[in-house]
């Protein structure tokens, strides 16, 4: 099962652009130390407040990605950028969907055709 890693970041004021930017370009390097998936979202009602989102099938790949050489090198890099200290924890998903190209909704269940009302005479 896949282990879901949320880092909440916090970007100090007046940075909250620049700083998301930063993070939505560092993310992707998770997929070479075995993240199967990420993602980075900004809240839409406090816009300091990025959430980084990684998934890997094991904590130790976390690890390896999370002190890691980049991501070292992007701690040192954006210090002043971001609040400290950094929280990040673990989430197990338990179910998960999306629609993509190619792919449509399914169709509906039809309906259990229902015996038609026999009258005896």
């Amino acid at each position: 099962m896949a282990d879901l890693v949320w880092v909440k970041w916090y970007a100090t004021v007046l940075r909250q652009e620049s700083f998301a930017a930063e993070v939505a370009a560092i993310a992707p390097i998770a997929l070479r130390y075995g993240a199967t998936q990420y993602a980075v979202h900004v809240d839409n009602d406090d816009r300091y407040r990025i959430t980084q989102m990684v998934w890997f099938a094991r904590k130790s790949d976390w690890y390896r990605y999370w002190d890691g050489p980049e991501m070292i090198e992007f701690r040192a890099r954006n210090m002043g950028r971001y609040q400290v200290p950094i929280g990040y924890g673990w989430a197990d998903e338990i179910a998960a969907g999306a629609l993509g190209p190619g792919v449509s909704e399914p169709e509906p269940v039809p309906e259990p055709e229902r015996p038609a009302n026999h009258t005896s005479v």
